[in-house]
């Protein structure tokens, strides 16, 4: 759900500049190490939202280098906010639309990949817009790693068991999965605000690990 404008957004965000890539950052690509202090893997998630995902990997992960996406400039300010409060030094953001993804990654540039509570987009006919779809999976393929991974994280069920089947075509190696994640004793090193939200409501979390031979 798109949220309400907030016009002192664009110009408040200015004053963290310095954590967040607000136009294309097309000269990054295949140099985004150098964005960062060392860190030895390059993780990426796809629609970040408000950042307490990543924010939580980042201050357990220190030698990980985060990248978080998000289109909603009125969102990915409270992201990039934490970010700063934290003193995160591993972690940075970019206000774009994933479709782009080739166009800022190099091939193989990427470790980790993680998908967390996307847009079922539940219509048929919106199917190619589902980040699992594999036209992305495609697109995927190219700026992981070989060996690279795909984390997803889901409580919408008919989106999981379609992510279920495309990876399968895909041909991708499923290397965990649970329809209840939260008592599947599987890990769960961080969470996410819907993830929290959901979970305090007994709703069951959908949880994949997919790998890219």
């Amino acid at each position: 759900m798109r949220l309400r404008r907030k016009p002192w957004i664009e110009s408040a965000i200015l004053d963290y500049a310095g954590l967040v890539d607000l136009q294309p950052p097309v000269e990054r690509r295949g140099k985004w190490r150098e964005a960062f202090d060392g860190q030895q893997e390059l993780h990426l998630e796809i629609g970040c939202g408000k950042g307490a995902f990543l924010a939580g990997l980042s201050e357990q992960a220190p030698d990980t280098a985060f990248i978080g996406i998000e289109s909603q400039l009125g969102v990915i300010y409270y992201a990039v906010l934490k970010a700063h409060e934290r003193e995160a030094k591993n972690l940075r953001f970019i206000h774009g639309d994933a479709a782009h993804l080739t166009e800022w990654f190099a091939d193989g540039e990427v470790d980790q990949l993680y998908l967390n509570f996307s847009d079922p987009w539940p219509k048929n006919r919106q199917a190619k817009r589902r980040l699992t779809h594999r036209n992305f999976l495609a697109v995927y393929r190219r700026i992981l790693k070989p060996g690279g991974r795909l984390l997803l994280k889901t409580d919408n069920q008919p989106l999981f068991a379609f992510s279920l089947e495309e990876f399968e075509a895909a041909g991708l190696v499923v290397e965990a999965v649970s329809w209840d994640l939260h008592n599947s004793g599987l890990p769960n090193p961080a969470m996410t605000e819907y993830e929290t939200k959901f979970s305090r409501l007994g709703q069951p979390i959908c949880f994949c690990q997919v790998r890219f031979e």
